[in-house]
């Protein structure tokens, strides 16, 4: 990865292994555009920065930058929590006196569905 021919004043990149020109040895530093040319931030654990051409957010988490992870205890919409903590593991339904096969591979299914979003345990 080189620097851009024509950077435009202001912009930013995020500079990636193997980097030449200017932006040799900068590995994971923010390559920041200005009037005085290049200017390098160096990331610390916690730096987040939003990338405009993935529309991601990026954090610097243990010396490497994390792109598009988002890390909380709980996901709250118009005040009301919808995500929150892992819940333990739902056995799926086996047995009984009266088995409805339709309800279920139904029951299943949604169980296989918050299981494959991490939303239950396995």
């Amino acid at each position: 990865m080189s620097p851009p021919a024509s950077p435009a004043l202001g912009a930013c990149y995020m500079v990636a292994a193997g980097a030449t020109g200017a932006w040799s040895g900068k590995q994971d530093n923010l390559a920041c555009f200005t009037a005085g040319g290049w200017r390098f931030i160096a990331p610390i654990d916690g730096l987040a920065a939003y990338v405009r051409s993935t529309s991601l957010w990026a954090v610097y988490r243990s010396s490497a930058w994390e792109l598009g992870v988002l890390r909380g205890s709980a996901l709250n919409i118009g005040g009301q929590q919808v995500v929150g903590p892992r819940g333990s593991a739902i056995v799926t339904p086996a047995g009984g006196a009266t088995v409805d096969v339709e309800g279920r591979a139904a029951i299943g299914a949604i169980l296989a569905a918050l299981r494959l979003h991490g939303l239950i345990a396995p």
